[in-house]
């Protein structure tokens, strides 16, 4: 009998859900051959390869990582027979004309979801996801921490991945101290994501290989927080579902992928910003909810800012540094460092584009949405220092840092700072810690330790 065909795979991805699928679904499949994995979103990515420490005894040779523009004549030269797609925090139009790219080329198109990739953890799983980067899930998921905390437990964090540097060095990474991210020469988005965990004495993992992630991490924790970064949803099987959205972009909800899958699972759906935003636009995102998820938990908050030194902004001529992954694929003009300077005072927030260098400019012609905004990008060695040096070039009296890390830890700025830090904050009633406290009492793996 002739011995089945594989079929053939190209996985279109951005150093994090591709690698997942591949590791739960196809790295150990015999039925399936991935060929290549393709990159976006993220500079530098695309020419990697995906080593075969990690890929396992099917490819010995590891499996290339090539740029998602070449997707038609990849899937023509080498035979391609499924698409899968990868990544998150993209409009449902952008998913249906890649999948139209790779039906012109002759390839199937495949979404996997929560049954093929889910992983199943022995100790209870709180997730907090979103339907939109920069809706304000990093300050849930530190609230939540926090709650547990104040509760007796042991919360771990498991981040969403940013595998960006040398993935053999990344398999499983744990963070408790401000050194073990230079230790993983961490990026700025990393260090956006990790610092606020550690300034909380909390540990939290990332990295490549989440089931070795998983079980590392239920050694030391009485509960799992998945902290799932870029509105994906979660690599693990939640016990309790929190979902944030955001409406100053409403409707927005409904619109990406894939942040409606998280909309429509969610067990809490917060709308964040609520002091923030229009009337209307809030109740277009409570009409979203009664129709697609009407048996949620909603709960109304705001996400106040807090600055460190706010008499430095007052009648100064400021550059904002905001969040990079807001501001960019998240679509973002502005965020908590704007708000900050308007707040209190400043006298001028400049426009940082004159004084942009390297790969900065090439940030600001991808996106021209953004103007008086500097995003905080930093993938590598080579940007941290090209937008040090934008920052420092900047003709500015004061640089108000509205991104979560500190900069000041890794670069040498040649002009005072303030730190602009937000929290959530709930509004009205049902609150989180009641949420909390109730899932507490009725959970079944809690009752078992």
């Amino acid at each position: 009998m002739a011995e089945k065909k594989k079929k053939r795979v190209l996985i279109l991805g951005a150093a994090g859900r591709d690698f997942h699928n591949f590791n739960t679904f196809f790295r150990d499949n015999p039925e399936y051959e991935v060929v290549a994995f393709t990159a976006t979103q993220i500079p530098d990515i695309e020419g990697r390869l995906y080593p075969p420490e990690l890929a396992g005894e099917l490819y010995p040779n590891g499996i290339p990582i090539w740029s998602e523009d070449d997707m038609e004549k990849i899937i023509k030269e080498h035979n391609i027979d499924i698409v899968v797609f990868a990544y998150s925090d993209v409009p449902h139009e952008h998913v249906m004309h890649l999948a139209s790219r790779a039906h012109s080329a002759g390839a199937d198109f495949w979404l996997l979801g929560p049954k093929s990739t889910m992983l199943k953890s022995s100790k209870p799983v709180v997730a907090v996801t979103a339907v939109r980067t920069g809706c304000g899930k990093s300050q849930t998921s530190r609230k939540v921490a926090q709650l547990l905390q104040e509760m007796g437990y042991k919360v771990v964090a498991i981040r969403h991945p940013m595998p960006y540097g040398d993935l053999r060095k990344q398999v499983i990474q744990r963070f408790a101290t401000y050194e073990d991210l230079d230790k993983h020469e961490c990026t700025i988005e990393e260090r956006e994501e990790y610092e606020p965990y550690i300034d909380r004495g909390m540990v939290v993992y990332a990295g490549v290989d989440y089931e070795k992630i998983l079980r590392e991490a239920e050694k030391e924790a009485d509960i799992i927080l998945w902290d799932g970064g870029n509105n994906d949803f979660p690599f693990y099987e939640p016990d309790l579902w929190i979902v944030v959205t955001d409406p100053h972009r409403p409707g927005h909800e409904l619109k990406y992928h894939p942040g409606e899958t998280n909309f429509r699972s969610a067990d809490v759906i917060i709308i964040n910003k609520i002091d923030t935003a229009n009337r209307d636009d809030i109740q277009k995102v409570r009409e979203s909810i009664e129709k697609v998820n009407p048996n949620a938990t909603v709960i109304e908050a705001a996400s106040p800012i807090f600055v460190d030194n706010p008499e430095l902004i007052k009648g100064k001529r400021v550059l904002v540094v905001e969040d990079g992954p807001t501001l960019t694929h998240g679509g973002m003009k502005y965020g908590a460092g704007y708000v900050a300077a308007k707040k209190f005072g400043a006298k001028e927030i400049i426009d940082p584009r004159p004084y942009a260098v390297g790969s900065i400019v090439e940030t600001y012609k991808k996106y021209p949405h953004l103007d008086v905004i500097l995003p905080a990008m930093g993938y590598g060695k080579k940007q941290i220092k090209e937008l040090e040096e934008t920052i420092n070039r900047a003709d500015a009296d004061v640089v108000i840092m509205g991104t979560p890390v500190d900069l000041r830890r890794f670069m040498n700025l040649n002009k005072p700072a303030v730190r602009v830090r937000y929290e959530l904050e709930e509004i009205g009633q049902p609150k989180l810690k009641d949420i909390l406290e109730n899932w507490v009492k009725n959970c079944e793996k809690l009752k078992k330790e």
